[in-house]
C-alpha cells in the first residue's frame, strides 16, 4: 500500500511538473502547491506506517490473550474433571 501510494504520488508530481513545464514554465504558486502535495503524501505515508505498527501490536495482543484463554479453558476442564473424580 505504501509503495503504491508513493508511486501514485510520484506519477502525479511528475505529471503535473511535465504539464506545467510544457506550458511555458512553473510559477512560484504552482511550486508551492507541488511542495504542499509532497508534504501531504509524506504525512499520509507516516500515518499509514503508524497505523500498520498499531495493527501489528493489537494483533499480537489479541493472540496473547487468546493463548491465555485457551490455557484457562484447559485448566477449567482439568479442574472439573478432578472435581468429578472427588465426587465419586
Amino acid at each position: 500500500m505504501r509503495k503504491s501510494l508513493r508511486t501514485i504520488a510520484m506519477i502525479g508530481v511528475f505529471g503535473i511538473s511535465s504539464f506545467f513545464a510544457g506550458c511555458g514554465g512553473v510559477t512560484e504558486e504552482q511550486l508551492a502547491q507541488l511542495q504542499s502535495l509532497k508534504n501531504e503524501v509524506s504525512s499520509l505515508e507516516k500515518q499509514v506506517n503508524g497505523l500498520k505498527e498499531q495493527r501489528a501490536r493489537l494483533e499480537k495482543e489479541i493472540s496473547d490473550k487468546n493463548k491465555k484463554l485457551e490455557e484457562c479453558a484447559k485448566i477449567k476442564q482439568e479442574t472439573q474433571a478432578n472435581l468429578q473424580k472427588l465426587n465419586k
